[in-house]
């Protein structure tokens, strides 16, 4: 144990635990507490050595200084109050909480119903108080020197330019055969020279990495003898899952960055601020809780109740300006001393709603907009969540990247071969002007595939999910994916239906990949990754999830193929442009910048577009000054059709780059008026000559 001196005032600023040369200095936020207890343990964190009473209150903040205290001692609060839950408070002092504002914590929680505040299995249910001390059990906060600073250089990508490749820190390396085996599944793994390179040579210019603070498992999974996968039930926002570093170093994340911005690579955070792992009024009390309810959480009329805009039984409440604080602080310590270049918002709306309603100026937007330093790094919305008037694609402030699902299922859609979906897929391929209007399509994050749904490959092999893994009889997780098996649900021996699937799978990421707005891959949808069925594999910490490397040598030609499109995306600005479209004309030649074509290689009419049984077309999109002009035949029917190619003033013909039906098809030059043969579910790029 660390010789510490008498507890001294300190300051009220910054909040956490904070070194300097003589000592530690602790300040922790609560509106309604009456008294807070720091509590130091042992080197083991199983022991509690002493309590002190933090000595001063500023405005609603108790700090104190403890001399000779040094990074690496363990500690933990417990705070003292009313336990009143329909008046809003849940303190409980027998509960040991976590400081909302540690940097490390020394190990994964583990569910025990000693956790909660109340009794858990209660007639009484919330209303009870437990008086068991949970201590032993739980996660203890390490106090942390900072950082040094980084030595590599950030990539400053552009949105326009940027292909984002969402992953698992743990899943994607669980299974690789390259890395030793006590490093899978850990920060370090992803910079192991083998991953690393894999990841560069694909060509994404970022990874999104999905939740990696630490994670409150729940009490229904760890009934079912599983755990929280994906990690939506964050318990502290500047913290890493401790089983996500090599021997417990958040050094280790912080190098695992900089090894990838050295790759030219950016990192991006999924950050989950609009829930806590600490669930519904039902839930543990590990921290925010516990430390004040009242502030922390939305609260409905009922006090008792919370305001649950998420599905998850509670939400932050960002009308409180301590949450949104500490929101700030959190990402500023990630970009500012771990070195990341921005975030995903899990569920964004909620982060946006003033007094239960969404603001494209609430109060956070605000912050981060004027922020010198977030305002610099990419922030990317799911623009929805489960509250009243919570779908708001398109409805968050220009600069900001929105998850576009309209873009996911109305390709899906499309390639399914639903009639009606012309128009909408081609704006969809065109940037989503109707949704980002005012905007640009770099505001757009496309995707067909994310952690959440179908991977690629199962997308085009179910027809249904199946999820009887989750242990809730299959009733989890959407029923309805746009998917289509092509003939057999699963698994299939028989060459017709799994050819079939190959083109489907090269349609829908051409797609992708050469649609205006930002394309965002799913890890290991490049090397035929399946989750057999299972469209909601969140508590699948398992081979379920976790991707396949042994997949690589059969899914080879279908890497290469992704590969060849990011490079092509990347080397043509045609495919990344900053402004919408506008079909007016354009150059010398007075093209339009954009051409719908019908199959007799003419502009399509308005009939054309109403043709519910239409489902052939195709675009000519003009390359602007300098640059390379490109035709893309697509067919979503299940027959040939050929396909007039369009005579254009100053057009010589047109270079075959290629085609979905036939990936060792040779490049070959077509005529203007030439009949090109489009085959049945397929897509066709051309360059023009």
């Amino acid at each position: 144990m660390q010789s510490i001196g008498t507890i001294e005032a300190g300051r009220p600023y910054p909040f956490g635990a904070t070194v300097d040369a003589g000592g530690v200095n602790f300040a922790l936020f609560s509106g309604h507490a009456t008294k807070v207890e720091l509590c130091l343990f042992d080197e083991t964190g199983g022991r509690e050595i002493v309590r002190i009473a933090l000595p001063e209150r500023t405005v609603d903040v108790w700090h104190g200084y403890l001399p000779g205290a040094k990074p690496g001692l363990k500690y933990g609060y417990r705070v003292y109050g009313p336990y009143a839950p329909t008046e809003g408070h849940r303190f409980n002092p027998n509960k040991l909480l976590i400081d909302p504002y540690a940097r490390v914590l020394d190990r994964t929680f583990v569910w025990n119903e000693i956790h909660c505040g109340y009794v858990f299995g209660s007639d009484a249910a919330d209303l009870s108080f437990d008086i068991r001390d949970n201590a032993a059990l739980m996660p203890k906060c390490l106090v942390s020197a900072p950082l040094p600073p980084s030595g590599a250089a950030r990539p400053y990508t552009k949105m326009a330019e940027s292909v984002i490749y969402e992953m698992h820190i743990r899943g994607f390396t669980m299974r690789h055969p390259m890395v030793p085996k006590e490093l899978r599944g850990t920060a370090g793994a992803l910079r192991h020279p083998e991953v690393l390179s894999y990841v560069r040579d694909l060509g994404v210019t970022a990874v999104e990495l999905l939740p990696v603070n630490p994670i409150a498992n729940t009490a229904a999974l760890a009934k079912l003898g599983l755990r929280d996968y994906w990690g939506y039930n964050s318990i502290n926002y500047f913290a890493v899952e401790p089983r996500y570093l090599f021997e417990g170093a958040r050094e280790d994340f912080h190098a695992t960055v900089d090894a990838f911005h050295d790759a030219g690579i950016e990192v991006i955070l999924d950050i989950v601020f609009n829930h806590t792992g600490e669930g519904s009024v039902l839930g543990p009390t590990l921290s925010y809780r516990g430390i004040d309810n009242a502030s922390y959480y939305a609260l409905a009329g009922n006090k008792r109740i919370y305001r649950d805009d998420t599905g998850c039984g509670h939400s932050l409440n960002f009308d409180h300006p301590k949450v949104r604080q500490m929101a700030m602080d959190a990402m500023r310590y990630w970009v500012g001393e771990m070195g990341v270049d921005g975030f995903r918002f899990d569920l964004a709306v909620t982060n946006a709603r003033v007094r239960g309603e969404f603001s494209p100026d609430a109060p956070l937007l605000a912050c981060i907009r004027q922020d010198p330093v977030l305002s610099q790094v990419k922030m990317i919305a799911e623009p929805w969540d489960l509250g009243f008037g919570g779908y708001r694609l398109g409805g968050f402030p220009r600069g900001w990247g929105e998850w576009n699902d309209r873009y996911r299922d109305d390709v899906r859609k499309f390639w399914r071969g639903d009639g009606g979906m012309l128009g909408l897929f081609a704006s969809r391929l065109a940037g989503s002007s109707d949704m980002f209007g005012g905007r640009g399509p770099c505001d757009s994050v496309n995707f067909v595939t994310a952690h959440d749904g179908f991977t690629l490959a199962d997308l085009v092999g179910y027809n249904s999910k199946h999820n009887e893994a989750n242990g809730e009889d299959n009733r989890d997780g959407t029923g309805e994916n746009c998917s289509f098996n092509c003939g057999a649900e699963g698994p299939s021996n028989d060459p017709h239906i799994n050819s079939l699937r190959l083109r489907r799978r090269r349609n829908l990421i051409a797609t992708l990949l050469l649609s205006q707005g930002v394309p965002m891959l799913t890890a290991g949808d490049e090397i035929g990754r399946s989750q057999g069925g299972n469209n909601n594999a969140y508590c699948q910490d398992n081979e379920i999830s976790w991707l396949d490397w042994s997949t690589l040598v059969e899914e080879g030609d279908f890497l290469r193929f992704v590969q060849a499109l990011v490079r092509l995306r990347k080397d043509h600005p045609t495919f990344r442009r900053t402004a919408f479209f506008t079909g007016s004309k354009v150059g010398p030649g007075g093209l339009k910048d954009i051409v719908w074509l019908n199959q007799e290689g003419r502009e399509m009419t308005e009939a054309d577009w109403r043709d519910a049984q239409r489902h052939t077309f195709g675009a000519r999109l003009d390359g602007g000054a300098g640059g390379e002009s490109f035709l893309l035949l697509l067919n979503a029917s299940s027959y040939p059709q050929p396909f007039v190619l369009p005579a254009f003033a100053g057009v010589r013909g047109f270079s075959l780059a290629f085609d979905t039906a036939d990936a060792n098809v040779r490049p070959q030059v077509y005529a203007a008026d030439a009949v090109y043969p489009l085959s049945s579910n397929a897509l066709v790029l051309f360059a023009e000559r």
